[in-house]
């Protein structure tokens, strides 16, 4: 049995790293294409200095590297001193590890930064070495931790099988929900609207009709993509970003690097009033999913929110037969837009037995709350009831 030995090594930002030795790891021919984890957008949020040690999130990725010193694993991981930007709230946590003398922060994260994404952490093309690469990646994340006397590990949006990995390793595992659109073959939004009973059909018709009066929506990628379509979005965003969050987590450059390295892979969709865009909606296509991340307007009207962010994605999803569409964290009112309740995973490690101990009977109570919530909502969905 080849027994190779594998060395870990720690890089401060994706500058270090070719784009080609990381994506091939990131994105690899037998997996789904995931934009987020492509070296171009995660290296954009360090370059334009969105994630940086004086926003609260210092690079420190792990690499896994064979004899011949080929990268043969990556992990994004980053120290963290606050928990900002991360979609799954521990501010609990960190508030009763203090409150009993302990320090919470630093602490590290293996996450795509400001995004509430599920996908890989642990980038091992898949092969014979998958499973001891993998336990490679974690031990390394663990003894940067230990060695740094971090009070925690937190691998946050894991996919569900991965999660259930962690969970026999010892990490503990929380589970939360969010809210998506799943694609059953529709030939337009028309044929959407026929799977939901009448009055949410009709519902959602009245919301489009009065979302739409008096503007037209484009929908930009790749070249069509221009500055001044990214000086529009940032004022939305900054518009949006300063009222829910205190203050808005990207920066302008973040959005040119990212037009200039993805647009192909970027779906940006305005809406207009004559020759004025009054609201737009960011979303990044993967292979087989749409996903939407940010959104605001200079001017709200009734149903602008839902027709820009999700109905037109929607469009866009049935266009061009992805299967899904994504759009981001929390919010109920999606459901009776016809996006379902789907679990979401995240797996942690706690240093101090009795914070692990504690957060543990936490996490059990907290799980079947999720799971009831869910059974709940699923009954709840617009679409119509199977009569048996």
């Amino acid at each position: 049995m080849d027994e190779t030995v594998f060395k870990a090594r720690i890089i401060s930002g994706l500058s270090e790293v070719s784009p080609e030795a990381w994506n091939r790891l990131a994105n690899p021919p037998a997996l789904s294409f995931d934009p987020f984890l492509t070296w171009e957008f995660l290296e954009a949020l360090e370059a334009s200095g969105a994630a940086r040690p004086e926003t609260g999130w210092s690079p420190c990725h792990v690499l896994v590297e064979g004899p011949g010193e080929e990268i043969l694993a990556a992990m994004p991981l980053y120290a963290k001193t606050n928990s900002q930007g991360e979609f799954v709230f521990d501010h609990s946590w960190a508030d009763a590890y203090e409150r009993a003398g302990g320090a919470y922060f630093p602490k590290l994260l293996s996450a795509v930064p400001f995004t509430p994404v599920t996908g890989r952490r642990f980038l091992v093309p898949p092969g014979p070495d998958q499973e001891r690469l993998q336990d490679a990646l974690l031990s390394a994340a663990i003894q940067i931790a230990v060695q740094n006397d971090f009070s925690s590990l937190h691998v946050n949006f894991v996919e569900p099988e991965f999660a259930t990995q962690m969970a026999e390793t010892g990490l503990l595992i929380r589970t939360d929900q969010q809210f998506h659109w799943s694609n059953d073959g529709y030939e337009d939004f028309d044929g959407f609207l026929a799977a939901l009973s009448s009055a949410k059909r009709k519902n959602l018709r009245k919301e489009r009709a009065k979302a739409q009066a008096g503007l037209t929506f484009k929908h930009l990628t790749g070249d069509d993509i221009t500055e001044a379509h990214w000086d529009a979005f940032f004022e939305f965003y900054m518009d949006t970003g300063s009222r829910k969050w205190g203050y808005p987590y990207l920066n302008r450059d973040t959005f040119t690097i990212l037009g200039d390295r993805i647009a192909n892979h970027i779906l940006l969709i305005l809406a207009y009033e004559d020759d004025t865009p009054i609201a737009g909606a960011l979303n990044l296509i993967g292979s087989d999913t749409l996903y939407g991340r940010y959104w605001g307007c200079t001017d709200p009207r009734p149903f602008l929110h839902f027709e820009t962010c999700y109905y037109q994605a929607i469009d866009y999803a049935i266009e061009h037969k992805l299967s899904s569409v994504e759009a981001g964290a929390q919010g109920g009112h999606k459901l009776a837009r016809g996006y379902s309740p789907v679990t979401t995973h995240s797996a942690h490690w706690i240093a101090h037995k009795g914070l692990r101990e504690a957060i543990d009977h936490y996490l059990e109570r907290e799980r079947q709350a999720v799971e009831h919530e869910a059974a709940y909502l699923e009954k709840r969905t617009p679409f119509k009831k199977d009569p048996t």
